[in-house]
């Protein structure tokens, strides 16, 4: 047994699972900050240029052929696209920002 607890622990310091479990963390507190970040000020400039997010989410392109038809919700694609891109324009800039990028490379 104390062979095996040796072998874990082994394991947690060569694979850096705990600076990978201290990462996670800190990326779940992240996620929710950049969440607000996005809803409180990227949303409503959306907004002002789409009109409504709602309206954009609820808009569709229908097609019909023949008796058949089908409904696109493209705007619910766009309107996650733009959540999604405005998510990661803003990681971005708090990693380049705070030099959070440079803090795994080697110094020479």
């Amino acid at each position: 047994m104390k062979k095996q607890l040796q072998g874990f622990l082994d394991f947690v310091r060569e694979q850096g699972v705990v600076g990978l479990a201290v990462g996670l963390a800190i990326g779940l507190a992240a996620t929710d900050t950049v969440q607000k970040l996005v809803q409180g000020f990227i949303n409503p400039i959306v907004s002002l240029i789409v009109g409504s997010q709602e309206g954009l989410q609820a808009a569709t392109w229908t097609v019909t052929i023949g008796d058949r038809s089908a409904d696109f919700a493209w705007g619910a694609f766009l309107s996650s696209a733009i959540v999604l891109a405005s998510t990661a324009l803003v990681i971005y800039l708090i990693v380049h920002y705070a030099k959070l990028d440079k803090l795994d490379k080697k110094k020479k």
